[in-house]
């Protein structure tokens, strides 16, 4: 959109009616105002207006609003309601001044990071999700019964017109969407569409997770990403591919075709700083309570959980947290479905700049099963087991807390710390089943 080109002209000349002006809150929870197209160029200088403790944030009654700035380079136009688009904002304070703790912020406060060192990021995402009954009670398909049942034909295609909408969605926003398929979990579904700079793959990562949620409900379906939502399944993970380029956006920096697996030694400096900072960067690539039932899970019916139980990396290896599956790329498969589309990136790029910065060696390559054959625990650091255990290792690190913002990380892990004292009082089945006879 040029400058001289308002919103209101966008609105008029391709149909759209209402906008909705969304901003993720600290835990992953989308929060919008739906604005008539005649008030939105007001809108979008003065920002929609928020109560902050409204929303996951760390903030009080007391407070003043708080106003989302939408950004029209992110516009969104809804393919299946085509009269409304979406806009990703950016929190401001009453006065103009940046709300430190919007996700959207801290992923761009991490990207002038890299900008300053000379890089810019590209990223792509696979999000895993299940598609449910609307009371999220059973799978939405109950003959989808394999044991294996991942790339399975015949379940993909009765749920032709969900995929297939999502898909043609995708492909009139031009994100380059190339495939879909069933995964390994029953009633679990990926699509996968091209990689894009961090914070474009960030904001189609939010608006996907919205769209897909939409069109399941259309179809009398629910969908789900969160991380393990039966037991016995392989649960949702969100695996995210991450290359470092220079400014220009022309060349991989991690790209080196005498390096070993095609890596540059940037590229594994970086890989280094991400296995440094492994047990911390799981506050945010597995922010829930749920999402340690994803990690260092039992086997599930399937033979394999697909999710990483160590701090380590490999080459085309999905056993081990990090994967270098071809030249001038890594994929990351500790992040699960709920990890936040802004904070994930954000969190990935800060370790990462760390340890280019600091040169550090990510150690040996294992190239084991890990699942069968697993490493000593003396070889390589274990995950967390919990999200605690994850909010205690965030708290004892500087160099997260450093590159996403003391304010930020404050602010996360008081709201965080409060989520598992919520849970910690509940009396569960198990406990009841187990211990009320004592």
């Amino acid at each position: 959109m040029t400058n001289s080109t308002s919103l209101s002209d966008i609105a008029q000349r391709k149909g759209i009616r209402y906008f909705l002006i969304c901003f993720t809150d600290l835990f992953g929870v989308q929060r919008a105002k739906l604005v008539p197209a005649p008030a939105i160029d007001q809108m979008a200088t003065s920002g929609a207006g928020f109560a902050g403790f409204a929303a996951w944030l760390d903030m009080t009654p007391a407070d003043p609003d708080v106003l989302a700035i939408p950004d029209p380079a992110s516009l969104f136009q809804l393919p299946w309601q085509p009269d409304i688009a979406w806009m990703p904002a950016d929190l401001h304070t009453m006065d103009g001044q940046p709300v430190h703790q919007t996700p959207r912020l801290v992923l761009k406060r991490v990207l002038n990071q890299a900008q300053e060192m000379g890089y810019s990021i590209r990223t792509g995402v696979e999000c895993e999700y299940f598609l449910l009954s609307p009371d999220g009670a059973q799978l939405s398909d109950l003959r989808d019964r394999q044991s294996k049942p991942c790339y399975d034909q015949q379940s993909l295609m009765r749920r032709f017109d969900v995929i297939s909408e999502i898909c043609d969605g995708m492909l009139a926003l031009g994100w380059g969407a190339y495939q879909n398929d069933h995964e390994d979990a029953n009633g679990q579904f990926e699509m996968n569409w091209n990689y894009a700079d961090a914070l474009v793959t960030a904001d189609r990562h939010a608006f996907f997770k919205y769209m897909v949620k939409a069109i399941a409900e259309k179809h009398g379906f629910r969908a789900t990403f969160m991380p393990k939502p039966f037991p016995h399944l392989t649960g949702n993970g969100c695996h995210t591919h991450l290359s470092v380029w220079d400014t220009a956006g022309t060349v991989n920096l991690f790209h080196d075709p005498q390096g070993e697996l095609g890596l540059s030694a940037l590229g594994y400096q970086f890989i280094g700083g991400v296995l440094h900072s492994a047990e911390s960067l799981c506050a945010f690539t597995n922010p829930t309570i749920n999402s340690y039932k994803r990690l260092n899970a039992p086997v599930t019916t399937s033979g394999a959980t697909w999710s990483p139980n160590t701090a380590s990396y490999s080459g085309n290896n999905r056993t081990h947290a990090i994967r270098i599956p071809d030249a001038g790329r890594f994929e990351l498969r500790l992040a699960d479905g709920s990890a936040n589309p802004y904070l994930l990136p954000a969190a990935v790029i800060a370790a990462g700049l760390d340890g280019i910065a600091q040169k550090r060696d990510p150690g040996q390559r294992y190239d084991n099963n890990a699942y069968t054959d697993p490493l000593p625990p003396e070889a390589v650091k274990q995950l967390p087991t919990n999200l605690l255990d994850a909010l205690r290792c965030l708290e004892q690190d500087t160099i997260l807390t450093e590159a996403m913002g003391q304010e930020f990380v404050a602010s996360y892990r008081k709201l965080k710390h409060q989520e598992w004292q919520t849970y910690n009082t509940q009396i569960t089945s198990w406990e009841l089943d187990n211990t009320l006879d004592c």
